[in-house]
């Protein structure tokens, strides 16, 4: 018998979950002044309400959502319900970074 598809299903199935641990991972730490996105047009932003509706699907519990340095600040409860300030890109909603909360 030969192992090929038993290992190309392996191997499929850990590229999978490595992607899946990606996904769920925090962005990482940030300090707040330090948070910057490249500069893009008005036009070209996503709305704000978007990212919104796509972090509660997540599991988010957002309390507001602003603009900081050409970033989206998003301030509320990520989906482990830690209280969180987040930093998304306008444009692609990619996680730029987060700021470490006081305990």
């Amino acid at each position: 018998m030969t192992k090929t598809p038993i290992f190309l299903a392996l191997v499929a199935s850990l590229s999978f979950s490595i992607e899946a641990a990606a996904q769920a991972a925090p962005p990482p730490w940030v300090e707040h002044d330090k948070v910057r996105c490249e500069p893009v047009a008005k036009d070209e932003m996503r709305p704000q309400m978007e990212l919104q509706r796509k972090l509660v699907g997540e599991g988010w519990k957002v309390r507001q959502v602003k603009t900081f340095n050409g970033c989206y600040e998003v301030y509320g409860f990520d989906a482990r319900g830690e209280r969180t300030e987040a930093f998304f890109h306008p444009r692609s909603f990619e996680p730029v970074g987060r700021v470490r909360q006081g305990d």
